[in-house]
């Protein structure tokens, strides 16, 4: 039976500069080594109005656009920045996405979460961690988890 632990703090001091490393391999030019499984969120600050920006995981990726989890929750930085300014600039390896944000109903997410969660297992486990969840690896955990955290869709905009 899922239960919730702790709720934890987003990283700071020496863990915020791990956790931020990866936004400077894609300064680098060097995304690509990341695949599709993670992607770099350029948004823009819900309070300075400043470019800001991110490197969050691909949970899911269809003909509807790619998705992502808050793995910080509600309290996240970027995951309240999109939600006040949801057209954002998302980058896999080299190429450019204009996208539009918007967060999953709570069922979508635990649909999304139970198929995540056999296909990369060890990443659901560590995400639920994060989260302050501890879960006893059932589906049903996991569906639990998926309706406590934010997952938000990045759907392409229209070009030209």
């Amino acid at each position: 039976m899922m239960e919730i632990v702790k709720k934890p703090e987003p990283p700071s001091g020496l863990s915020r500069i791990l956790w931020r490393l990866p936004i400077r391999v894609y300064r680098l030019g060097l995304g690509g080594l990341f695949g599709n499984r993670l992607m770099l969120l350029n948004h823009v600050g819900r309070v300075s109005g400043e470019r800001r920006q991110a490197v969050i995981e691909v949970v899911e990726h269809d003909q509807r656009g790619y998705v992502a989890a808050s793995g910080f929750g509600k309290r996240s930085d970027w995951y309240r920045n999109v939600m006040k300014n949801p057209e954002v600039v998302i980058q896999l390896g080299r190429r450019s996405i204009p996208v539009t944000a918007t967060e999953l109903p709570a069922e979508e997410a635990a649909e999304l979460m139970a198929r995540y969660a056999p296909r990369h297992p060890a990443a659901a486990r560590r995400l639920c961690k994060i989260m302050g969840f501890v879960v006893d690896g059932s589906i049903e955990d996991y569906r639990e988890v998926g309706r406590q955290i934010p997952f938000i869709r990045f759907t392409p905009r229209p070009s030209g």
